[in-house]
């Protein structure tokens, strides 16, 4: 869609809008004194409903967004938000930013990102697919995802609720380097929980879909089915023996472990020497066969964007290539404090596509390889230390013998060191999960050590 000033859709001249009040907000700054500025904003509105067991339990509407802005002045910082855009709270809000700098330290390494590495024509990633429905129609799929969950087997007769939220937006981001750049997003999702009984054993488990467009959303029924098996699944769940097994994270919490992995190497932790990562540039840090390559660009995608939350294009990169670490993921910021430059992260992550070259396979395939273990689908806690990389977590999922899924467990604890974890990865699958920024199959780690209750 083109952004002009004639558009009828009122995201996008909202969003024009918006451009504007930030050009006369960095004028104004500059005004004031600030050798530098910059200005970011965000406006969300849409809609959520939720139904429990076939009743409506919440409807709500969503408008909300603000403004923040940071000033620089001679070496200092200060920054100040408003939701408030009225030229007189705006005015207050530059004055007060501009008034803080005056009193915080002095510090080198703050300031804006680099002129040089600014996108100052972002490409169109066509992530804004705006749906109209209305109330009834989202309580209408609300309801029917439920009423599929209720219908696949007695034991799961009881439903902890089922949502549907759509959401349109756009963010604006401008700087005194003369960068003034925006994108109008979208975000649909429909999830359900599902409670099953049998006998004195109680379980819940959920299901979801979530995509830009609301057309690629999977129906209201293919997720209430889904939610039910799931929950069904889990039901007499078994304790299991301590002991070092094999075990492999389901494809849609494997993104827990390269989570951490991200924590590892972001500057943040990197220039506090708080992470096992130090200095690990070119060093093997998983097997050979193990690359992860980021693609901020993928039209439509969960987490691509054109440029990072400081307006750093952000461009195509090797993570890791044949197990070795290729970059950090630094911000402004972190860069200038560790000597390098900015690799366009301030914000987060964009798309990381992991992939182990002949060391695949199917969810099924990767039952077989693992053989005999802990297939692990859900983790509970945070005892997760990035300085040492020591992992302890809570985990339930199932007990897998001659690569058969023989029962479901709980009340379990998995524990090792990330680092080992990293080299001990044997197999990433092929059921690859879309459904958030790091795109990965399953994980099969040779050991971890696994203690019942």
């Amino acid at each position: 869609m083109t952004l002009t000033s004639k558009s009828h859709d009122p995201i996008i001249n909202q969003l024009n809008e918006v451009k504007e009040r930030v050009a006369k907000v960095l004028e104004l700054a500059k005004s004031l004194g600030a050798d530098g500025a910059e200005v970011a904003m965000s406006r969300q509105q849409g809609l959520s409903v939720s139904t429990r067991m076939g009743e409506v339990e919440n409807v709500e509407f969503t408008n909300d967004g603000g403004l923040g802005i940071t000033v620089y002045r001679e070496g200092r910082k200060g920054s100040a938000s408003t939701a408030d855009l009225s030229e007189q709270a705006l005015t207050k809000a530059v004055t007060a930013a501009v008034n803080i700098a005056k009193y915080t330290s002095v510090d080198d390494c703050s300031g804006l990102a680099d002129k040089s590495l600014l996108a100052m024509n972002p490409k169109d990633l066509d992530l804004y697919h705006p749906h109209e429905i209305s109330t009834q129609q989202a309580i209408e799929l609300a309801k029917n995802c439920e009423e599929s969950a209720l219908s696949v087997d007695i034991r799961a007769g009881q439903s902890d609720g089922a949502s549907f939220d759509t959401f349109a937006g756009f963010k604006v981001y401008g700087n005194s380097n003369g960068q003034l750049v925006g994108y109008p997003s979208t975000r649909h999702s429909l999830s359900c929980v599902m409670i099953a009984n049998d006998g004195d054993d109680m379980e819940r488990d959920y299901a979801y879909t979530v995509d830009r467009e609301f057309n690629l959303l999977e129906s209201a029924e293919s997720v209430g089915r889904q939610a039910a098996k799931e929950v069904l699944s889990r039901l007499q769940p078994q304790t299991i023996a301590t002991g070092k097994v094999p075990v492999l994270f389901r494809a849609d919490i494997a993104n827990t472990i390269w989570g951490h992995f991200v924590s590892a190497i972001s500057g943040g932790n990197l220039y506090r020497k708080s992470s096992f990562l130090l200095d690990a540039i070119g060093k093997d840090v998983f097997p050979k066969f193990l690359n992860i390559s980021e693609r901020p660009h993928i039209a439509k995608a969960l987490a691509s964007s054109a440029f990072d939350s400081e307006g750093v294009l952000t461009q195509d990169r090797e993570i890791i290539t044949q197990g070795a670490l290729q970059t950090y993921l630094l911000t402004s910021y972190s860069a200038r404090k560790l000597g390098l430059t900015t690799t366009g992260h301030a914000g987060g992550i964009h798309n990381w596509l992991v992939e182990a070259q002949g060391h695949d396979g199917s969810f099924d395939a990767m039952l077989k390889t693992l053989g005999t273990g802990l297939l692990v689908t859900e983790l509970m806690g945070q005892g997760v230390n990035v300085v040492n990389g020591d992992y302890s977590r809570g985990a339930a999922g199932f007990w897998v013998e001659n690569g058969e899924i023989a029962y479901p467990v709980s009340e379990i604890t998995i524990a090792g060191n990330l680092a080992q974890m990293f080299k001990g990865i044997v197999a990433v699958g092929s059921d690859v999960e879309k459904r958030g920024s790091i795109r990965t199959g399953s994980i099969l780690i040779d050991e971890m050590q696994v203690a019942g209750h």
